[in-house]
């Protein structure tokens, strides 16, 4: 049985995409990888991320997001990220109908041993 499709939505220049990545390259994963400033985010995706994970989908850390004027910091995540795409948390991962956002221990082992 082979393993979904992974899509990786990030940004080229982020480390944590890269590192994720090259893992599940390496682990034998086919990863198809979505530049989000290259190729924004439909209104539907958008929500689709949203819907999955909140606020959570926000990066408050961010300079994106330290940068956003007062009226957008209140905005729903939505609007944060059709306004700015690099202000999502990254990387959001979608495999088949399963969604996770970040990159930590528990996610490598989870997607890159199957």
């Amino acid at each position: 049985m082979s393993l979904p499709l992974i899509t990786l939505y990030g940004i080229p220049t982020c480390d944590t995409c890269k590192k994720a990545i090259r893992l599940l390259e390496a682990a034998g994963r086919q990863v198809t990888f979505r530049d989000i400033r290259k190729d924004p985010l439909s209104e539907a995706e958008i929500l689709e991320i949203v819907t999955e994970f909140g606020d959570r989908a926000i990066n408050r850390q961010s300079t994106s997001y330290r940068g956003f004027s007062d009226f957008l910091k209140a905005s729903d995540p939505e609007a944060q990220i059709a306004a700015r795409p690099t202000v999502m948390k990254r990387p959001v991962i979608r495999e088949g109908d399963s969604w996770t956002i970040g990159w930590d221990e528990e996610t490598e082992r989870r997607l890159t041993t199957g």
